[in-house]
């Protein structure tokens, strides 16, 4: 594997797989958790080279991160970068393999 394919590979950390996610893929859009340094065109770059689709857009959204409290101290917990990817028409991702 050549070094620009293992840091595709390496731009999609997992699909979401939400209520709200599997209503968009009836749609053509699906939905990746992604490295918070993840652009727009990296994002198109990976999900074409690791499914072999075609992407027609990408739309990306940084959660705001959730307060968490431990006794008297206060801290945050992150909340991962999500990209949204709209496939072209005829394409898709089989995310749940018939076993």
């Amino acid at each position: 594997m050549t070094e620009s394919k293992r840091i595709l590979a390496d731009v999609l950390l997992r699909p979401v797989i939400t209520e709200k996610a599997t209503a968009l893929m009836e749609q053509r859009k699906y939905v990746f958790e992604v490295l918070p340094t993840a652009t727009k065109p990296l994002i198109r770059a990976a999900v074409e080279e690791m499914f072999r689709v075609r992407v027609t857009s990408v739309n990306t959204l940084k959660p705001p991160r959730k307060q968490r409290r431990v006794g008297r101290f206060v801290g945050y917990r992150t909340r991962p970068k999500r990209a949204i990817v709209t496939l072209a028409e005829g394409d898709s991702i089989t995310l749940f393999p018939d076993t």
